[in-house]
């Protein structure tokens, strides 16, 4: 099968022809029809993130089960399934506790070695050697992953557009829901507009958030953001955003979403939030980085400061699911670029350029 080889740190996205996977017990074996395009592999690409080499990237996909191993029982040949970024386990003790986006197995072995939870990985080039898996390495034609990480596409989903379900909007709905206890009505602030941003506004409205502030520096970013359900936007190289956002939301936000992961935005984002008001954090930031906040109005005030990774692929999947199947929710609104397998390379590259707004895609099987 071919897929996009990344053979060392900062190498480029090369076209390889690998042997063809085989999916063990609870795992499944999808065709993969996309790929979305997540700055996420930028940091195991550049390596600012440990990771072994030569590495298939690419963590967000949809595609269609083409074999199962043994024990995968809700899932079955030919049916369309989005793919999520974590992949868990189901045993361990975060797993069975319901915090699976904590899952013990798929940071031990996937995110440190890039295997699979038998310590091995599922690809081989054509000499027989390994070639290392970021989640289930979806810049692939075929892709083996947990079964539990994957879940059916509802009726009416575009196939290949819903890949970008398992990691953007994954993450905006577990940074929402999970850590953030969204309400309906609630004030919404998102500092960072980029793919997991806008994911979180259009997820927000969705869920019924009142006024959903975006906050941003690029103009065209904000203009997607409003397509998308932002009520307002700031453009914080023209205009003081704390001071802007308190005054549009009349004090502060109920709770704001932090999705740059720079010191900066750090503190504006705990400035933003209204009295007793949360502060959920998801932007990543390279390893060792710290962030100021101002000591005493987080305690007087009673700000609360959350950090949040990803979702929980065996509920929340279903639900975003079924606010695509409603209407609430439309994935292909937030992907700007479409391109194949063979310019993954070109597509990675706009994006370490800051050329790529909402999500890229990359489309692999044409005939999805």
């Amino acid at each position: 099968m071919r897929a996009a080889v990344v053979p060392r740190p900062s190498g480029p996205f090369g076209i390889a022809d690998l042997r063809m996977p085989r999916p063990g017990p609870g795992e499944i074996l999808v065709r993969v029809a996309a790929c979305g395009v997540c700055h996420t592999d930028l940091h195991i690409h550049d390596g600012s993130v440990a990771f072994p080499f030569p590495a298939v990237l690419g963590h967000e996909i949809s595609g269609t089960v083409v074999d199962t191993g043994a024990g995968v029982d809700h899932l079955s040949p030919g049916q369309s399934i989005v793919g999520a970024f974590i992949m868990p386990c189901g045993s361990c003790a975060m797993c069975t506790s319901g915090r699976e986006e904590l899952c013990e197995p798929f940071f031990a072995h996937n995110r440190l070695n890039g295997t699979l939870y038998d310590g091995t990985t599922r690809l081989f080039d054509a000499n027989g050697d390994p070639v290392w898996m970021y989640s289930m390495a979806g810049l692939a034609e075929y892709a083996v992953m947990p079964a539990l990480g994957a879940a059916p596409i509802p009726s009416g989903g575009h196939l290949r557009d819903s890949a970008i379900l398992g990691c953007a909007f994954l993450t905006a709905y577990g940074a929402l829901v999970h850590v953030g206890e969204l309400r309906k009505s609630d004030s919404v602030v998102i500092v960072g507009a980029g793919g997991v941003g806008l994911s979180a506004v259009a997820v927000a409205k969705a869920l019924g958030a009142g006024r959903i502030v975006a906050v941003d520096v690029a103009d065209d970013r904000l203009g997607t953001a409003s397509r998308l359900g932002a009520t307002d936007t700031v453009n914080a190289s023209t205009t003081a955003p704390v001071r802007a956002v308190r005054d549009i939301t009349g004090g502060g936000a109920r709770l704001v979403v932090e999705a740059i992961g720079q010191p900066g935005t750090f503190r504006q984002a705990t400035e933003m939030a209204a009295d007793g008001g949360r502060c959920v954090m998801i932007g990543i930031a390279p390893a060792g980085r710290t962030a100021e906040i101002e000591i005493t109005r987080l305690v007087r005030r009673k700000i609360q400061v959350c950090g949040s990774f990803g979702g929980r692929p065996r509920q929340d999947l279903a639900h975003l699911g079924r606010l695509v199947a409603d209407g609430r929710l439309d994935p292909g609104a937030l992907i700007s670029r479409r391109f194949p397998l063979d310019q993954a390379d070109q597509a990675y590259r706009l994006l370490s350029e800051g050329k790529i707004v909402g999500r890229a895609l990359i489309e692999i099987d044409p005939d999805a």
